[in-house]
């Protein structure tokens, strides 16, 4: 690969995952021109970069809809036109090829979907950023998959300690229950394929691991809430990026099928 070849992926990369207009809210509005310039190019390119991946998620919802018991289980989703469904989490979430990005073409016409996601968030950075913007933003639904980056470890320390995250988690549902009334919907982080997270470059340099038996743990926690719970875990299986960490497009697929099958009747 050369070195065009490899800024071009880095790019593509960088616009996958990250979205400015997330953390910089305080700025007020960002105009096209000026995001496409923190990504390195045009306003034209950020433009059609972005329906690319508008369309892969569209091929994606077509080929889950033409899968055998999709069309009941999609028609028995319990979210209805004139609701507003909004989704909090991590890198995971905000992905442009994200699960979320593949059930919005999936609902009927007239349900908003609001992406709220950041890449990097912990629990503790979504109840200070996440959830205001949540409160304001008045969900009927709120589907939450959140604790992969808390249980990162630095030089093998874990970064958030499991009662924080815990409390957090709960502090998350809670709050944003007495301020919206809007209905709760889990999804458990995705485990590792710890060989290619030991071997990754950018991971080995910072000292980042992640270990499958600690997101187990928040899983578990998970499970045993009262609210419905999407183990996102096997449906997972087998779809990594280079990194170990991140889900391929065929992964996020997997993520929605799995979905589709626990909130559908």
């Amino acid at each position: 690969m050369t070195t065009a070849d490899r800024n071009t992926a880095q790019a593509q990369r960088l616009l996958r995952f990250h979205q400015p207009e997330k953390v910089l809210r305080h700025l007020g509005p960002l105009d096209e021109p000026v995001l496409a310039a923190l990504f390195g190019t045009g306003a034209g390119d950020y433009r059609g970069r972005l329906e690319q991946f508008e369309e892969r998620n569209r091929e994606a919802a077509a080929a889950l809809s033409a899968e055998p018991g999709a069309t009941a289980r999609i028609a028995a989703l319990p979210f209805r036109p004139g609701e507003h469904v909004v989704a909090l989490g991590e890198s995971t979430t905000a992905d442009r090829l994200s699960w979320f990005e593949i059930l919005r073409h999936l609902l009927p016409e007239g349900v908003r979907c609001t992406n709220l996601a950041v890449s990097g968030s912990t629990t503790a950075q979504a109840l200070a950023q996440q959830l205001p913007v949540l409160g304001s933003g008045r969900p009927d639904w709120v589907l939450c998959m959140l604790g992969a980056n808390d249980v990162q470890r630095i030089d093998r320390t874990p970064l958030v300690g499991f009662a924080e995250i815990r409390r957090n988690l709960v502090a998350l549902h809670d709050l944003a229950a007495a301020r919206t009334g809007a209905r709760w919907v889990w999804l458990t982080p995705t485990r590792t394929d710890p060989g290619r997270v030991e071997r990754y470059e950018h991971f080995r340099r910072a000292g980042l691991s992640w270990s499958d038996t600690d997101l187990d743990a928040v899983a578990g926690f998970l499970l045993g809430r009262p609210e419905p719970v999407v183990d996102t875990r096997p449906a997972a299986r087998g779809h990594h990026e280079a990194d170990g960490l991140h889900l391929t497009p065929s992964g996020q697929r997997a993520v929605t099928a799995a979905l589709l099958e626990t909130l559908s009747p």
